[in-house]
């Protein structure tokens, strides 16, 4: 059966240094530390969970939670991200599909997904790009946004498709998006660094749950309607199933309109 051997959540942009130096090199810093760890566990597969900014899933069709099931995938290209192929992970996908279908989820399939930044930037500075991926987004843009209990019960499920997965694969899973950040919004270019260390905290300390008790109302007028993006994080600590974790970097970066973090997950 496949090995869970890790799990991460980080912030999923960049934006220029000029005048934030020292705050970028540690934000760049801490993305390529989580990077050394991913790629010290010998990871087979890579379960990234992320947002999409509305290049994938748009007003055309809104499912709560997409998930790619596609042999390859050519980034959408956005933030000048280069286009080179990523590997996809069929085996996996599929058998996450079909886990969620048994718990009770509807999960879209994805046979043609364009990773964005959200996924791309992580794996980037965390140079894992070789690592086949699997997709699962999160649809953060367009009401009803997935309710955070929900998200805590498909990561269960995707837990429980990965250690159920034959094979051998050792597997790792990668929450992105966040911290703080208002967006298109009467508060746009705000963050709340008051919010992203009491997440950080939370989940270092192994309270996920009392994250996901806030609500989504809560969490939005708290870290913004882009710190909904949180859910990914609760979903990857879910997976570990581990009651605590690790900071590995924060940076309260108003330059970037963006909490920037990043957490290991003891699994």
């Amino acid at each position: 059966m496949a090995r869970l051997v890790g799990s991460f959540a980080v912030s999923h942009i960049v934006m220029s240094p000029q005048g934030c130096e020292a705050d970028a090199g540690a934000v760049v810093s801490g993305m390529r530390e989580i990077g050394r760890r991913l790629k010290s566990l010998a990871a087979d597969v890579v379960v990234v969970i992320s947002s999409d900014h509305m290049f994938n899933i748009n007003l055309a069709l809104q499912p709560p939670f997409t998930v790619g099931v596609a042999e390859s995938y050519v980034p959408f290209g956005d933030m000048d991200i280069p286009r080179d192929p990523l590997k996809g992970h069929p085996a996996l996908a599929r058998a996450i599909v079909a886990q969620g279908a048994e718990d009770g989820f509807d999960l879209a399939r994805a046979e043609e997904y364009r990773p964005d930044h959200g996924v791309m930037i992580p794996l980037i500075f965390a140079d894992a790009r070789a690592i086949p991926v699997v997709p699962v987004l999160v649809n953060i843009n367009t009401d009803p946004i997935p309710s955070a209990a929900r998200c805590l019960a498909l990561a269960r499920s995707i837990r429980r498709a990965i250690l159920a997965l034959p094979g051998g694969e050792r597997v790792v899973v990668l929450g992105t998006g966040g911290l703080s950040h208002w967006l298109c919004v009467p508060r746009h270019g705000e963050i709340s660094e008051a919010f992203d260390r009491k997440v950080i905290a939370s989940l270092v300390a192994g309270r996920g749950a009392d994250l996901a008790a806030l609500g989504n109302a809560s969490i939005i007028e708290e870290g913004g309607n882009g710190g909904i993006e949180i859910l990914a994080w609760l979903m990857a600590a879910e997976i570990a199933g581990s009651p605590s974790g690790e900071e590995i970097f924060y940076r309260p970066m108003p330059s970037w309109f963006t909490g920037m973090g990043g957490v290991a997950f003891h699994v």
